[in-house]
């Protein structure tokens, strides 16, 4: 049962404004914020932080809606009495979604105005709500220490004021901010909600957010001698309500209009304007005075003209001026915006510098869409110092490479699907068929790997001196020697085919995702043994790539980096990595003890990190982005031992870039 705290209601006349939005999201965090209407003018906000796969919190998030929707918009009565309604249905979903174990986790806040001028709130799990009134802040859900509760519990009631800011969020803000720094951020309107996000996005905090500003339209009663009704009166100390009588006003407001209009239609002036349409008819059938009434008419019809034309200029006019102000701000901002990123990044604050540089460039766009096409110019040489501050701070290089090798010189139509770097400059090139020997900057006639099979895969096995390669015959080839041999195995079922090999020592590593398992098969004189299975606790659903220094590195769809030990998981996050910067990319490569590279074909770029060490705290160095209109799409990379070189190759062509001295 819900137990509903009453702190008094509210009559008066009042616009509430509600924005929401959210921080960005987290791997298996979902984040709702949506604002809602009844029928009788209403406000609501609900916010769900919902703990779940996306298709799970997607499913919540309708379920929620359609109760809220139903139980508390659609339905009649009392605004605190139908959402106590809605909150039983909202907690019996919760109770079978996370009981089933389809949630892990659910913080929620539901908050609806009510057409009196009374907030009624309810949370669930760590979910707050703060008013800010007078220039304090302070909570108006009840707190609860230790592990909170996934259902909604209570309802907290109370009238509001004008110029009062109401803050919702799905996490507890005064983790991030004091109660005196979120009354100064709500002195901003509607700028609140940003600054709110970028305050919890710089801790790392999470959090599906809404502010409601009550704008100030109290009218007064202009006789104070009435009393006020004995529910208003019994609320006057109440530190959440006042109230205010607006009857007075607008019965003396009608009476006023009605005067005007009674003496207007009793003037001498409207009774000759009446009569002006029928004496102009009368003209036009007299031949007399027809030219005179066809001027008179011309004459109406050019002054209706002019007047419709006057009042159309004049409001277009306004909205002109109103937007290029707006316009205005905007650009102002973002100049301002570009200045404090700088002075972050000074400071090595680069997650929030690349924060605002965001927020910036979102700003920048709502210009550039503008339809008055004002402050476009400004805009564009803005966004290109954006993109300037935004490379400078995350160190991206931008660099035409030097062509290695031309392979189209040896094959016209070859599209080459892998590389191997074997030692002392020289490199392997493969396609579906053949193979291409790179020796500085020649290249050698294509010899053909197998006229029966089709590469899949290949590395280089150091320890054998050997190339290998999986192909579509579901069998393994090594080239000893400058011989293709078919190399079998003590499994009875075969090689497993994989979306990946790496060699390590004495061993081949087979990446299966379809299996959640990487095979690991022991070389041994002549063949290989029956594969043992890696992977004990690892994600591997949507993995791409895989490479190996002892640990063993997993790239999975998305940018998701999975390590593995003896097939355990390991911490491993990149710190100060920009936002997506692997969402793209396919190929990883690492060096012995050193940095771990990344391939991005679609933004044609390589990205670069330290490998965290044993502690698993990476950090992001920078990143080359690969110019020119000869630069394919990229298919793979290699990197020296020495980290000298970086070699870049897409269908055609091999390319190098200087890495320079480690």
């Amino acid at each position: 049962m819900l137990r509903i705290k009453e702190e008094g209601t509210l009559s008066i006349c009042m616009d509430v404004a509600v924005h929401t939005g959210h921080t960005k999201t987290a791997s298996g965090v979902s984040l709702v914020s949506l604002a809602l209407k009844s029928g009788k003018g209403e406000q609501v906000a609900l916010l769900l932080q919902i703990h779940a796969s996306p298709q799970e919190a997607k499913t919540l998030e309708k379920e929620c809606v359609v109760v809220v929707e139903h139980a508390l918009l659609e339905t009649e009565g009392d605004a605190a009495n139908r959402l106590d309604s809605a909150l039983k249905e909202l907690n019996g979903l919760l109770k079978g979604l996370l009981v089933s174990q389809t949630v892990e986790d659910i913080h929620a806040i539901v908050a609806i105005v009510g057409s009196d001028g009374t907030l009624h709130v309810s949370h669930a799990g760590r979910a707050e709500a703060y008013i800010v009134r007078a220039g304090a802040a302070s909570q108006i859900t009840e707190y609860t220490r230790g592990k909170a509760t996934p259902a909604f519990v209570h309802i907290a009631s109370g009238g509001l004021e004008a110029r009062d800011v109401v803050v919702l969020s799905t996490q507890r803000l005064l983790r991030t901010v004091t109660p005196a720094q979120l009354a100064q951020i709500s002195a901003r309107g509607d700028q609140m909600l940003d600054e709110l996000k970028m305050a919890l996005e710089a801790e790392k905090e999470h959090a599906a957010l809404a502010v409601l500003h009550v704008e100030d339209r109290r009218m007064r009663d202009a006789s104070p001698s009435k009393p006020l009704p004995p529910r208003a009166m019994r609320q006057r100390g109440s530190k959440w309500s006042r109230s205010v009588a607006i009857g007075p006003i607008f019965s003396s407001l009608g009476e006023g209009l009605g005067g005007f209009w009674e003496k207007l239609t009793s003037s001498k002036w409207l009774g000759t304007a009446r009569a002006a349409p029928t004496k102009i008819l009368s003209d036009l059938k007299d031949p007399k005075r027809r030219k005179k009434a066809h001027l008179l008419l011309l004459a109406g019809a050019v002054a209706t003209f002019l007047i419709v034309w006057a009042v159309v200029n004049i409001a277009t006019s306004n909205q002109r001026s109103s937007t290029s102000a707006e316009l205005e701000q905007l650009v102002s901002q973002i100049d301002s915006d570009i200045r404090t990123a700088e002075n972050r990044r000074l400071t090595g604050d680069i997650d929030s510098a690349n924060a605002i540089l965001q927020r910036a460039e979102e700003q920048a766009k709502r210009v550039m869409d503008n339809e008055s096409g004002l402050y476009r110019t400004e805009t564009l040489d803005l966004i290109e110092r954006i993109r300037q501050k935004s490379e400078e701070i995350n160190n991206i290089v931008r660099i035409p490479p030097r062509v290695v090798a031309n392979l189209a010189a040896k094959k016209a139509d070859i599209s080459a699907s892998g590389l191997i770097g074997l030692k002392d400059g020289e490199l392997v090139v493969y396609d579906r068929q053949d193979l291409y020997r790179i020796l500085l900057n020649s290249v050698d006639e294509p010899t053909r790997l197998s006229d029966e099979e089709l590469i899949l895969n290949g590395n280089y096995f150091a320890r054998m001196q050997s190339l290998l390669f999986q192909t579509t015959a579901n069998s393994i080839i090594e080239v000893i020697n400058g011989q293709p041999t078919t190399m079998k195995t003590e499994d009875p079922a075969g090689w497993i085919t994989g979306k990946s090999i790496k060699t390590y020592l004495r061993f081949l590593y087979i990446l299966s995702p379809e299996n959640n398992q990487i095979y690991k098969y022991e070389r041994l004189s002549n063949r290989y043994a029956a594969p043992a299975e890696y992977n004990v606790n690892g994600d591997l659903a949507g993995a791409l790539d895989i490479t190996l220094d002892g640990n063993v590195y997993v790239l999975k769809e998305g940018g998701q980096i999975v390590k593995l030990l003896r097939g355990e998981t390991q911490p491993y996050v990149i710190r100060h990595l920009p936002e997506n910067a692997l969402k793209t990319a396919m190929k990883v490569f690492k060096v012995m003890d050193s940095n771990i590279y990344f391939l991005d074909p679609a933004a044609s770029r390589v990205i670069v990190a330290t490998d965290g060490g044993k502690t698993g705290e990476a950090s992001y160095i920078r990143q080359f982005v690969l110019q020119g209109d000869q630069v394919g799409v990229l298919k793979d990379l290699y990197v020296d031992p020495d980290e000298q070189r970086l070699y870049v190759m897409d269908e055609k062509r091999v390319y190098s870039i200087d890495l320079g001295t480690k």
